[in-house]
């Protein structure tokens, strides 16, 4: 598998993206709206697309400053057929690596309660719930998770 870091105009990523956010129109039903106006491309700049031997897309994901030496994961997916594989975890750990790079000391992000699978990958992968952020402060289908990065 080969990780390619990009930005939100690479056509991979918007076409991985435009999946999930059919997924999470089903998932997140009449609140999908609300869900749907914090995740606009033209905000991200960091990036991440998987893609096997034959350059096949896998997955995808992101990072955004969300405040000082503070990433925000955004955008994570795998499409069905491809999951159970490690490839949300490797894209996950790359972008960890990549917020280190850029000088953050942690990680936060949020998801929803109907995604099992994404709850259970960020506790797999280090991440501590905390109280909603931002935006997601008294969402009740929302969790938000943090991970620090390096300790200053």
């Amino acid at each position: 598998m080969k990780l390619l870091r990009t930005d939100s105009t690479h056509k991979d990523f918007i076409e991985l993206v435009k999946h999930l956010d059919a997924d999470l129109a089903i998932r997140d039903g009449e609140d999908h709206p609300f869900y749907d106006q914090f995740n606009k491309l033209d905000s991200i700049k960091y990036t991440i697309v998987a893609y096997d031997d034959d350059n096949k897309p896998l997955g995808c994901g992101a990072i955004k400053q969300f405040e000082p030496n503070v990433m925000e994961v955004k955008r994570m997916f795998v499409p069905l057929e491809q999951r159970g594989k490690g490839i949300a975890l490797k894209i996950l750990q790359e972008l960890e690596t990549w917020a280190m790079e850029l000088d953050n000391k942690k990680c936060i992000l949020e998801t929803g309660i109907k995604q099992p699978e994404a709850i259970s990958l960020y506790k797999k992968s280090g991440y501590k719930f905390i109280d909603n952020y931002g935006q997601y402060a008294g969402v009740e289908k929302s969790v938000c998770f943090e991970k620090l990065l390096r300790k200053d």
